[in-house]
């Protein structure tokens, strides 16, 4: 549970001695592994049974048609994780290899959370309804007040299993993380918490429907495309509501999500932030919690942030359509093989009965490349319902007709064209048809805009360009966090709007805890002029997401049309270099050769496509021309010779 207050653990080339790399060629226990007591590596996959072609029902031990050789790099993390989450919550053994954490003080914890110690007086406990791994969860009903009578759930949360003290602080974390976000319709109700001298009592709302994944398994293993939208609009609302307020749930699976009725069409409750934790928009957390199925790349790699949340999602998703895991394994080992290496597979049924917008959409959030997955805030939808929003729209704003390249013939449509466009929608097209989710603002926006200002005038000028090369639909999706902002009346906004319309309107005691609204309050203080909307597009554009779309190519070709038009000129290389921060320990005629053209003396084609990266891609060009030609700086020191 939640973050642990560890070094961050170095990485190394030398492959550990203890480090097991099961391969294919090794035997497979048949056997029925039993269940961690820290981690849920073994829950059964969706009704497997029914599916002939099902992960679950092969005999290969990794992801179907993916075949693993040794040796294997990076070494299987499965091992180090279990000792990580038993050294988490004081169940190490004698023999058992630790983790390189800070040392733990287990002598004289205090568990004195300060809740109140009325429970006894205020709820009378029923029926145990389900128990998790670190507690177990009962209905009570409400003996006095206004809500005399009422039926609750209680997550009892023994202090006996509170041996460390990040154990202790995982449980304080999670109330008030319950506390702070409580309200939102898809997030179950948070009431009060208790204490006695043995026991944490979670008093929240009582959802009878039962989890998603029995639904899920009612339905014959699966949900039609319909009704699986209707799901994952309800998922990413919720999900998108906690990465505003720097909430990361890092534990998303169908176990934690409850429906309030047995009715068809009850709203969906998202629970159990027990692992769930803060996390600014520039900060990563290097701990390892989740479930095994669900656990992003990046988690395993120790260095991730909201984007894992994302990743989690799509496996969600995946299973609401197809009734199977996209990463199965027999073994631990393999489950994270699989997620580290292998690709889900979208060729067997039902996959190509779907439409091409559904596996795109599983796609893009399952993108091994944490960049490139969509914000909970981009796959949300919201039509287009007129009023005063197309005042924010250039006159005559370039976008590709019907979402395909016309060759090199661009395409300037009126105000009024581009109003009336049946494309003229928010997120992803798979979500077209609902109409009534609010969208968030999305704190990837302010990542974006912070590195545009802090940016050279040539990059401005090609990302300007790349703007430009938008469809209507990702234009829209901007023009929608534009409009979250606050423009005035003339289509402005400050970088004080970052500050004062996008985050203080919405604005909890978690985004405080999170410091969120700190990261906010330094956007908003760098001094920069006003922004259109058309500069603010340049901002927020993110290329790493449109690199991880089909039409990357035809953007970036596009674009350096228009930038060869309005922005590229005669450059030398010091000027180049001077314009990207590089430092003087930068080879810049070996690292820059390739970005000027020798005809002109302009930028090439590919110097403009670096150029669109973020500064350190162009430090790892730098890096790897360092190493040819034979310098000993260090990948660390050649990102810090370039200026942010």
């Amino acid at each position: 549970m939640g973050l642990c207050h560890g070094k961050p653990i170095e990485k190394s080339r030398n492959t550990p001695e203890n480090a097991v790399i099961p391969t294919e060629s090794e035997p497979v226990p048949h056997s029925q592994p039993s269940k961690s007591s820290n981690f849920p590596f073994y829950s059964p996959s969706p009704l497997p049974s029914l599916f002939k072609n099902s992960p679950a029902n092969s005999s290969v031990s990794s992801t179907p048609l993916r075949i693993f050789r040794r040796p294997f790099p990076p070494p299987s993390p499965a091992k180090h994780i279990r000792a990580l989450l038993a050294r988490r919550h004081g169940s190490v053994k004698p023999n058992e290899a630790s983790i390189p954490e800070g040392s733990e003080c287990e002598i004289a914890l205090d568990k004195n959370f300060g809740f109140s110690k009325q429970f006894i007086a205020h709820y009378e406990l029923g029926e145990e309804v389900g128990r998790g791994h670190f507690g177990y969860t009962c209905s009570a009903k409400a003996k006095k007040g206004s809500s005399k009578g009422q039926d609750v759930a209680v997550k009892v949360i023994p202090k006996s299993k509170m041996t460390t003290a990040i154990a202790i602080e995982d449980v304080r974390r999670e109330v008030k993380i319950l506390r702070a976000l409580t309200g939102h319709k898809n997030l179950v109700q948070f009431y009060d918490a208790y204490e006695d001298e043995d026991n944490v009592y979670v008093v929240m709302e009582l959802c009878k429907g039962g989890e998603l994944l029995d639904r899920i398994l009612s339905r014959g293993g699966k949900y039609s495309e319909d009704d699986a939208k209707v799901v994952m609009v309800q998922i990413l609302s919720v999900v998108a509501y906690c990465h505003l307020q720097g909430v990361v749930h890092r534990d998303l699976k169908p176990e934690n999500f409850l429906f309030t009725s047995k009715d068809d069409n009850s709203p969906l409750k998202a629970i159990d932030f027990g692992l769930s934790d803060y996390v600014k928009p520039d900060e990563r957390l290097n701990d390892i919690v989740g479930s095994a199925y669900y656990v992003a790349p990046e988690v395993l790699h120790r260095s991730y942030g909201t984007e894992g949340d994302m990743w989690s999602i799509g496996v969600i998703a995946y299973i609401l359509l197809c009734g199977s895991r996209p990463f199965w394994a027999r073994t631990e080992s393999g489950i994270f093989r699989a997620v580290l290496k292998a690709d889900p597979s979208f060729d067997e049924a039902p996959w190509p009965s779907m439409s091409s917008d559904a596996i795109d959409f599983v796609k893009r959030l399952l993108n091994k490349d944490y960049r490139k997955r969509l914000t909970a805030s981009q796959a949300l939808r919201s039509d287009y319902k007129g009023g005063n929003c197309q005042k924010y729209w250039p006159p005559h704003f370039w976008y590709m007709k019907n979402r395909t390249m016309l060759g090199s013939h661009l395409h300037a449509f009126p105000l009024s064209s581009i109003a009336q466009s049946p494309e003229y929608c928010l997120g992803h097209p798979w979500l077209a048809s609902h109409h009534d989710v609010k969208i968030p603002l999305d704190m990837v926006v302010y990542k974006l805009v912070k590195a545009y200002v802090c940016s050279s005038s040539l990059r401005k000028s090609a990302l300007g360009a790349l703007a430009k090369s938008l469809t209507v639909a990702q234009l829209a999706y901007l023009r929608e966090q534009f409009t979250l902002l606050g423009p005035n009346k003339s289509g402005f906004i400050s970088m004080q709007n970052f500050k004062l319309q996008g985050v203080i309107k919405n604005s909890t005691d978690a985004m405080k805890d999170s410091r969120t609204l700190d990261y906010a309050n330094m956007v908003s203080s760098i001094q920069y002029r006003k922004l259109d909307f058309e500069e603010f597009c340049a901002a927020a554009i993110s290329v790493h997401q449109l690199e991880g779309m089909e039409s990357w190519e035809q953007h970036a070709r596009l674009a350096y049309e228009l930038f060869e038009k309005d922005g590229n000129r005669p450059i030398m290389i010091e000027e180049l270099a001077s314009e990207l921060g590089l430092g003087p320990s930068v080879p810049v005629h070996v690292v820059l050769q390739d970005w000027i053209r020798h005809s002109d003396g302009k930028l090439s084609f590919l110097g403009f496509v670096r150029l669109l990266h973020d500064n350190e891609r162009i430090a790892a060009v730098a890096f790897d021309a360092g190493e040819i030609m034979g310098s000993k700086t260090s990948r660390v020191e050649m990102i810090g010779a370039v200026e942010i």
